[in-house]
């Protein structure tokens, strides 16, 4: 089993890279890699992790990016963790997450939710402040009853914590992750609500910019959306990927491990490595 999309508790996932490491092991997983939200700084520790379990984890990074006024994500795998070009571009994207961490906070004082931004900090450790530290909080204060319904009542686009944010544009994205001599891979395309006309848009650009892979599989993986996703991998001649977007051990609709197979007909990324 595959699984190239993956998050541990250096961005908003739940458990640190070593757990979510064996828990891969324990699924059955042979190539892993760990995509944390703009940061570098559990791969080490998952390296070692898979040295010890048998596995293979190769480096990986989910850069955000800002096209059209819309949030899309880049997956950078197979990178080097050292080259500068990468290493300056997520400094800048660490910068902004910082900034737009203490606006969320104060967003949320102004509606009387004090001190959001000490608990998330405080959540968040040495990590980077994500918003999914933020809906934690707001669950442990008693403000929603789920993760999701803190994003959904404070959190997603039009609420009283929202920030607009710009990310990097996807040709910085796709150019940092090639300077660190690594594969750009459009993650979960099917999952921005973009219109077909506006996804054609979006994976155009993409291609143009470089991109070489896009996710058809991501999480569970529905039949109808992996042959859509195939469908555009082949119009615009991307490799295809696979990833389960895991964070959180208690959703059990995204654990790690992509048990359904990719199409035959379509060149995996991973033979890249």
């Amino acid at each position: 089993m595959i699984d190239l999309h993956l998050h541990s508790r250096a961005s908003d996932g739940s458990l640190t890279p070593s757990e979510l490491v064996q828990l891969c092991a324990a699924r059955g997983v042979q190539l892993l890699a760990l995509t944390d939200h703009d940061c570098l700084t559990g791969l080490p520790e998952a390296r070692s992790a898979a040295h010890t379990a048998g596995i293979r984890c190769v480096n990986g990074v989910e850069i955000s990016v800002t096209w059209e006024n819309k949030t899309l994500h880049v997956v950078g795998l197979n990178i080097n963790p050292q080259n500068p070009e990468l290493l300056a571009g997520l400094a800048r994207l660490q910068a902004t997450r910082a900034v737009r961490a203490q606006e969320i906070g104060r967003r949320l004082g102004v509606r009387g939710i004090h001190g959001a931004y000490a608990g998330a900090r405080a959540l968040a450790g040495n990590n980077n402040v994500t918003r999914t530290h933020f809906a934690q909080w707001l669950c442990d204060q008693g403000h929603a009853a789920t993760s999701q319904k803190a994003f959904q009542r404070f959190l997603d686009r039009g609420k009283p914590g929202y920030v607009p944010t710009i990310w990097a544009s996807i040709k910085e994205s796709i150019g940092w992750i090639h300077a660190a001599c690594g594969k750009a891979v459009l993650a979960h395309p099917l999952r921005y609500r973009l219109t077909r006309a506006k996804l054609m848009q979006a994976l155009t650009a993409f291609k143009q910019a470089g991109g070489d892979a896009m996710e058809v599989i991501c999480g569970h993986g529905n039949r109808d959306d992996i042959a859509t996703a195939s469908h555009y991998a082949t119009r615009f001649e991307l490799m295809i990927s696979v990833g389960s977007d895991f964070h959180n051990p208690a959703s059990p609709w995204n654990q790690p491990g992509i048990e359904t197979p990719p199409p035959e007909n379509l060149r995996p990324v991973w033979e890249c490595f």
